[in-house]
């Protein structure tokens, strides 16, 4: 009934690793941005296709109350279409989470762009070479 196909990258859009330089830290932002926005659209996908499934559903319990079957299956397969109708409003839930989880790692990779890009642009492009931090401090 469905054409959904299970996610074959990795679980993890960025290496936790402690790289914190200001370009690795705007390329794990990047990352994690789209694989949220990613994991929003198959969201969305999936409960579209959960929704169409429960209301396939109902119909057959419609047909199968015309044939006149044992009541017992008009009854299984109405609580299928229940089970089936309120896990698509949990996606949608959840749906609603990824995308605002994609919005927050957009806006923190702006707002980190905004705090540390013109100071990485301006020890990127001196000739000298930078200390290592806490040098000045002994």
């Amino acid at each position: 009934m469905s054409d959904l196909a299970p996610h074959t990258g990795s679980a993890a859009p960025a290496p936790a690793d402690g790289d914190n330089r200001y370009k690795a830290v705007q390329a794990k932002l990047g990352r994690l941005g789209k694989a949220m926005d990613d994991a929003a659209l198959e969201l969305e996908s999936l409960r579209r296709s959960m929704q169409a499934n429960a209301t396939r559903t109902e119909g057959v319990a419609v047909d199968i109350v015309n044939a006149g079957l044992d009541p017992k299956f008009v009854e299984l397969t109405n609580n299928v279409a229940l089970a089936l109708g309120g896990a698509a409003v949990q996606v949608k839930k959840l749906h609603e989470t990824a995308e605002e989880a994609a919005d927050l790692t957009h806006q923190t990779k702006r707002t980190h762009s905004k705090l540390y890009g013109a100071l990485d642009d301006i020890r990127s492009n001196r000739r000298e070479k930078t200390p290592k931090p806490g040098f000045l401090t002994r």
